[in-house]
C-alpha cells in the first residue's frame, strides 16, 4: 500500500466516458427505476457487445461523483487488468485492486477493483455500491456477502441462467437483445457450417450432461476433420477453438501446427507469463497465430473484435448458456478490419440442439431469471434432422422458432412447444427415476428388450412405462428409435415392484 504522504483526494468529476448508446441509457434509466421501486439488488442481461464494463463504471461514476464508494467484483484474476485499464480510459484513474500482490493495491480509495477470489479470504472494503461481472457465475464469495451487505447491488451477464440468480437479484433488466445489436451493426451476422460431427449416441452422461471424459474421446475421432474443414471454410481467419477438456484442446492444437497453422492452447494451465505473451500477439489484427484453443478460459469476457471463426467441438445438450458464451466470442463488430459476419464451424451438434431456445434468446432476451435456469436444466436430444430445419424463406439453417438471418417465424407449434410436458425431471415418489420423459421410455425399453419374446417388446415398454407414469408414452416415442442407456435403481425397483405385485395376483387367481 502507498505511503499516506503520497495520497491525494480523488477527483472523479472529471470522467470521459464515450457517448452512451441509446439502449445504454435505457437500460441505465430501467436500473434508476428499479432503484426507486426498492430493489437493492437488480440484474442486467447484456448480451456480447452491448458494453458490460461500460454500463457498469459508468454506474460506479455517478455513485462516486456523489461521495458514494463503490467496489466491480471480476470473477476471474484475469480480468483484473483489463478492467483496472478501461476504467483509465474512462478517467476514473483513481482506484485500487484488491488482488494478492498486485502493484495497485490501495484501499483507502473509494473505488476498488477486486477478484472474487481475494474478496472470499480477505475482508469486503465498505461499499454502497457492488458491480458483479458475469454474475451467472455464483461464487460463494460474492453470494453470500450481497445478501446481508446494504449495498446497492447491480449484476452483469450476458447469459443469467444459474440456479438461485431469482433468489439473489429481485429485478431483471434487459439492456438489449442480440437481434437488435446486430441491427445496429454492434454485433455481426453469424453464418453457420455444418461439419463433421461427434457422435455422441450412448455417450455417458452426468447429470443429464454429456461427462467431459465421453466427450473428449468421441471428440478426438474427428480433429482431423476440424483441422481440414476449417482449411476449407475459413483458412487463415482469426479463429477460437473449443474442445471438450485440456488433453482435447491440446491434441486439436498439435494436429493444427503439424499442419502449419500457428495454433496455441489458452487454459486454466497456461502460465501467467505465456497468457499475456499469447494474448499480446493475439491481438494484432496481423497476428501470426490465428487459432486459440480453449475449453473454457475464452469463452466469458475475452474481447478480440476482430475473431472471425468460431469452431465449436465441444458438444453439450443442457448448457445453453455455455454455448452463447462460446459463440459470442466471435460476434462483435470489427470496423478496423471491416468484418461482416463470424464463420460458426459446427463439429458438436450445439447448433442444432440449441436452435429454438438460442433463437428465442437472439430475439427477446429473458423475460425472467428463473426462465434462464430453467433453460440450462433442460436437456435437448439429437432428432433424425441431424442438419435442422430450413427457414423457407431465406433458406438459412439451423431453423428455430424464428430464423436469425432474416427474422421469418415458423407458423406451426415448434418441436420444444410440441413436445411440452415431456422435459421435465420423472420422479417415482420422492427419488428421481429419469431425466426427463424419453429418458424413462429408453430405460424400459432397454429393460424390455433384453427379457422375453423381442416381438411383444415394444408392447411390454410401453405397459411399464404407464405402469410408471399413468401414462401411455407419446406418438412421438418410438420402440425402435431409442437408445439403449443404464437404467438406474430407482426404475429398476419399480419395475421389480410391479413384477411381485403381477406374480402374486396370479398366484391368488390360480387358487
Amino acid at each position: 500500500m502507498q505511503h499516506d504522504a503520497f495520497y491525494e483526494v480523488p477527483n472523479y468529476q472529471n470522467d470521459k466516458f464515450p457517448e452512451p448508446r441509446p439502449f445504454q441509457v435505457t437500460a441505465h434509466e430501467a436500473l434508476r427505476s428499479g432503484a426507486r421501486a426498492g430493489h437493492r439488488t437488480q440484474m442486467i442481461m447484456a448480451p456480447t457487445g452491448a458494453g458490460k464494463s461500460y454500463l457498469g463504471l459508468r454506474i460506479i461514476s455517478e455513485a462516486l461523483k456523489r461521495g458514494r464508494r463503490a467496489v466491480f467484483v471480476c470473477d476471474r484474476t484475469t480480468l483484473i487488468n483489463q478492467t483496472s485499464a478501461v476504467a483509465d480510459r474512462y478517467g476514473l484513474s483513481a482506484h485500487g485492486v484488491i488482488q494478492s500482490d498486485h502493484w495497485r493495491v490501495d484501499r483507502r480509495l473509494p473505488f476498488q477493483i477486486a477478484s472474487v477470489q481475494t474478496l472470499a479470504r480477505r475482508q469486503w472494503p465498505d461499499a454502497d455500491v457492488l458491480v458483479i461481472d458475469e454474475a451467472h457465475t455464483m461464487y460463494a464469495g460474492w453470494t453470500e456477502h450481497v445478501q446481508k451487505c446494504s449495498a446497492a447491488v447491480i449484476g452483469l451477464s450476458a447469459t443469467p441462467f444459474s440456479k438461485g440468480l431469482g433468489q439473489i437479484f429481485t429485478n431483471l433488466i434487459n439492456a438489449a437483445t442480440m437481434h437488435e445489436l446486430t441491427q445496429s451493426g454492434v454485433l455481426v451476422p453469424m453464418r453457420i457450417y455444418s461439419c463433421t460431427k461427434a457422435n455422441m449416441e450412448g455417450a455417458e452422461t452426468k447429470g443429464g450432461e454429456w461427462t467431459d471424459k465421453a466427450a473428449e474421446e468421441r471428440g478426438m475421432e474427428i480433429i482431423g476433420d476440424v483441422v481440414g474443414e476449417w482449411a476449407k471454410f475459413a483458412d487463415g481467419k482469426k479463429t477460437i477453438v473449443f474442445g471438450a477438456t485440456i488433453k482435447h484442446c491440446e491434441e486439436i492444437c498439435r494436429q493444427f501446427n503439424e499442419a502449419g497453422i500457428y495454433a496455441a492452447v489458452f487454459s486454466s494451465q497456461t502460465p501467467d507469463a505465456e497468457r499475456k505473451e499469447l494474448l499480446s500477439e493475439y491481438q494484432k489484427h496481423d497476428s501470426s497465430l490465428r487459432v486459440l484453443i480453449s475449453v473454457e478460459a475464452l469463452a466469458k469476457g475475452f474481447d478480440v473484435q476482430d475473431v472471425e471463426c468460431i469452431c465449436d467441438c465441444r458438444p453439450l445438450r443442457k448448457s445453453l448458456s455455455t454455448a452463447i458464451q462460446m459463440w459470442g466470442r466471435g460476434l462483435r463488430s470489427s470496423p478496423d478490419t471491416h468484418k461482416t459476419e463470424c464463420m460458426l464451424l459446427d463439429f458438436s451438434g450445439n447448433i442444432i440442439r440449441f436452435a429454438d431456445d438460442y433463437s428465442e434468446i437472439f430475439f427477446n432476451g429473458l423475460d425472467a431469471l428463473d426462465a434462464g435456469e430453467r433453460l440450462d436444466k433442460t436437456i435437448r436430444r439429437d432428432t433424425e434432422d441431424k442438419e435442422g430445419k430450413t427457414c423457407p424463406k431465406c433458406g438459412f439453417r439451423p431453423f428455430g422458432r424464428k430464423c436469425i438471418a432474416c427474422g421469418h417465424e415458423a407458423k406451426s407449434a415448434s418441436m420444444q412447444e410440441h413436445i411440452a410436458g415431456h422435459m421435465s425431471e420423472v420422479f417415482v415418489g420422492k427419488k428421481k427415476a429419469a431425466d426427463d420423459a424419453r429418458h424413462l421410455y429408453e430405460q424400459v425399453c432397454t429393460f424390455a428388450r433384453s427379457r422375453g419374446n423381442p416381438e411383444t417388446a415394444p408392447q411390454r415398454a410401453a405397459h411399464i412405462y404407464r405402469d410408471i407414469t399413468g401414462n401411455w408414452p407419446p406418438s412421438s416415442f418410438r420402440f425402435e428409435a431409442m437408445s439403449n442407456v443404464a437404467i438406474t435403481q430407482v426404475v429398476m425397483n419399480k419395475i421389480r415392484q410391479k413384477q411381485i405385485a403381477y406374480a402374486k395376483s396370479m398366484q391368488r387367481a390360480s387358487r
